[in-house]
């Protein structure tokens, strides 16, 4: 098998427990997943079966989309539901507040990662010494938010919004710093993922849909529909050649491609001043 499942994870499990239950249906294939989610949160859990497991390092810039729920009056300290209240306070505001000051987090921004999150400190998980108690104080990082709209009030506190965001965002950290600019304090509630690159939750397979299967194959996304990138059509000589190591003048300009040789996909490749090198293979 070779190609990527738009794994649906519901609520309220890991998504080491949706992987887990695939994997164990089809014993001796290389699985792999990207972009975790949390047990709080659903939705699209893009998984890689064989050697499309090798694109993966491809796809980690792509645009996601998020519908979550920020409850404002309180924040915890994993700044979800499964933590302890730490801040609270009276002033809720109003949906007008909340959507314009939701404008002053898009673009590229800095952002404070959670401490409950697997950012490394030290050697170890920022998650695992905040469990202990040790105080922990996290760097900001770059991330980039496309939008954030709010799409309506669910009650005098809760609020429905939905977020375009590229990899490495985290939803959480929008919540506490959408909570401070509103000069109250807000914890994310409720968490979807509805969108990650091609794979969206219209198109996605729950894990049971596909253990089921008798045609597992047919339920996989093929990896030259993941990878965007422009093509590089390669005629039988050449295909030879570049499997021997051997490098043709392409006359193509510089950047990353998807190879394709006369029987289907080969790869993905940068290709520099003429020259294809094949960076992740996965031809079968």
């Amino acid at each position: 098998m070779n190609g990527f499942l738009n794994l649906f994870k519901p609520k309220g499990v890991s998504s080491a427990y949706v992987l887990n239950a695939v994997k164990r249906s089809i014993r001796g294939e290389v699985v792999g997943h990207m972009g975790t989610l949390d047990p709080l949160a659903s939705g699209v859990l893009p998984v890689a079966i064989g050697k499309s497991t090798r694109l993966f390092d491809y796809l980690l810039d792509k645009k996601k989309v998020y519908v979550a729920h920020f409850t404002f009056g309180y924040q915890t300290d994993t700044l979800d539901l499964e933590g302890k209240v730490e801040k609270t306070c009276d002033f809720i505001p109003d949906f007008n507040r909340v959507n314009a000051e939701c404008k002053k987090l898009v673009g590229d921004i800095m952002q404070v990662p959670p401490i409950y999150s697997a950012k490394c400190v030290n050697g170890k998980r920022s998650y695992e010494l905040a469990r202990k108690g040790q105080k922990i104080e996290l760097p900001p990082k770059k991330v980039t938010i496309n939008s954030i709209d709010v799409l309506e009030q669910i009650s005098s506190a809760e609020f429905k919004v939905r977020i375009e965001c590229k990899g490495g965002t985290y939803i959480r950290s929008i919540a506490r710093d959408l909570g401070e600019l509103c000069s109250s304090c807000a914890t994310m509630t409720a968490l979807e993922r509805v969108e990650s690159g091609v794979f969206t939750l219209e198109n996605s397979v729950k894990a049971e849909d596909f253990i089921n299967s008798n045609d597992k194959s047919s339920l996989l996304i093929p990896p030259q529909e993941v990878v965007d990138y422009p093509c590089i059509n390669l005629n039988a000589k050449q295909t030879e050649r570049l499997f021997n190591g051997l490098y043709d003048k392409l006359d193509y300009p510089n950047g990353t491609y998807r190879v394709f040789c006369p029987d289907g996909f080969y790869g993905v490749g940068e290709l520099i001043d003429g020259k294809l090198k094949v960076k992740a293979y996965v031809r079968a």
